[in-house]
């Protein structure tokens, strides 16, 4: 009787616990029956659903993505890092090779005493018969002596197929030109001139008796895609041309750029123009590309020093040889030369006086345009 009254309670207990399941069964199943039939609800719950996805999915593809970006940056930081490594070690390498292998006096070319214009004395030496040219520079003149001596000065004369670069360290010289132009180039100053298609002009010395007349002329060849080019003209005094000072030397730059300073003066083809002056214990440098041809002319020296490598000869060019990029010069006195280097043409020159073109039948067609009037029909451009 104990044994079925245990059992019997057991039993209850286990009815009851089943009901109470089944209740909740049957509520749970009604809750949902009843949420299922209102359609607002099954929107929620299905954009409910919709959001947690995507959020999942661009969650994960913006992981992805900033993962590939840093995986690229790192790629390319190291790319580019290499490469300039490689870069400024060459660069060095370069530099280094420049400076063992410096540029050297491969020829001297004294300057040779002639008349020209209308008797003024000159000292020539790139366009005689030692040095015919140094493409691209076809003459280089010297004229020193008291304006008296210079008076008649240069009547009018044409030019055709190159440019004329006048430099003044004393006295002054006037120009004109056939279409009505004139300046005046004083002490210090530069004065260049691209005859271009044709040009008729003169030039006199405007100081006058024992005031002494100092300066140069250069001639520069034009490449024969500017030989019939407009004729202008750029003249600046010497309060317009920048001067780069260093350490007992000092650099005057007509064109080009030396150690950061730009000259005013616009060349047709890369090159530069420098006035370099060096007091005792100074001392100068230049790179530029080996190729070019350079030249240098020593106007003024004193005491021992070196150019290229060579002891400074007065009145003479320097021809330097092609074995290095680095010009260097130094002194223990006084050293004074103009420094000029350009990209060679690598053209046919063909020269008659004052015509400089690439084939003969080009020179004859320049002198019967002379004749005719039609060179000196062009207009002129006027540069400050």
């Amino acid at each position: 009787r104990c044994w079925r009254s245990l059992w019997d309670c057991n039993w209850a207990q286990g009815g009851a616990e089943a009901g109470l399941r089944d209740h909740g069964r049957k509520e749970y199943s009604r809750r949902r029956r009843r949420r299922a039939s209102e359609p607002s609800l099954k929107i929620t719950a299905f954009l409910a659903w919709r959001l947690r996805s995507r959020s999942l999915l661009c969650g994960a593809a913006y992981l992805y993505l900033l993962a590939f970006a840093l995986l690229s940056v790192s790629c390319w930081w190291h790319l580019f890092s290499e490469k300039a490594t490689t870069a400024a070690a060459e660069n060095s390498e370069n530099m280094a090779a420049a400076k063992a292998t410096p540029r050297l006096v491969k020829a001297f070319v004294p300057g040779q005493k002639m008349m020209e214009g209308g008797g003024v004395p000159v000292y020539r030496t790139i366009g005689t018969s030692a040095m015919r040219n140094l493409d691209p520079f076809l003459m280089l003149d010297e004229f020193k002596s008291p304006s008296k001596d210079a008076s008649m000065g240069f009547p009018d004369h044409p030019h055709r197929g190159f440019e004329t670069c006048t430099i003044m360290l004393k006295g002054s010289v006037e120009h004109r030109d056939h279409g009505g132009n004139k300046g005046l180039v004083g002490p210090g100053g530069i004065q260049f001139m691209s005859a271009g298609r044709g040009i008729v002009h003169s030039e006199f010395p405007k100081s006058k008796g024992d005031d002494m007349l100092w300066g140069f002329q250069l001639w520069i060849n034009l490449p024969r895609k500017d030989k019939m080019c407009t004729p202008r003209y750029q003249d600046y005094e010497a309060d317009k041309i920048p001067i780069f000072s260093g350490e007992s030397h000092s650099v005057r730059v007509f064109s080009g750029e030396h150690s950061g300073v730009k000259g005013p003066v616009a060349l047709k083809i890369p090159g530069f123009l420098l006035d370099v002056r060096l007091e005792a214990g100074g001392s100068f440098s230049h790179d530029f590309p080996e190729h070019w041809n350079s030249f240098a002319y020593v106007y003024d020296a004193e005491g021992n020093g070196t150019l290229a490598g060579a002891p400074p000869r007065v009145r003479e060019s320097h021809i330097f040889d092609h074995k290095g990029s680095l010009l260097e010069a130094s002194t223990e006195g006084t050293l004074k030369f103009l420094l000029f280097g350009a990209e060679p043409i690598k053209e046919p020159i063909v020269q008659y006086g004052p015509f400089v073109m690439n084939t003969e039948e080009e020179i004859q067609q320049a002198f019967m345009d002379f004749r005719t009037g039609k060179l000196q029909a062009s207009e002129v451009e006027m540069m400050k």
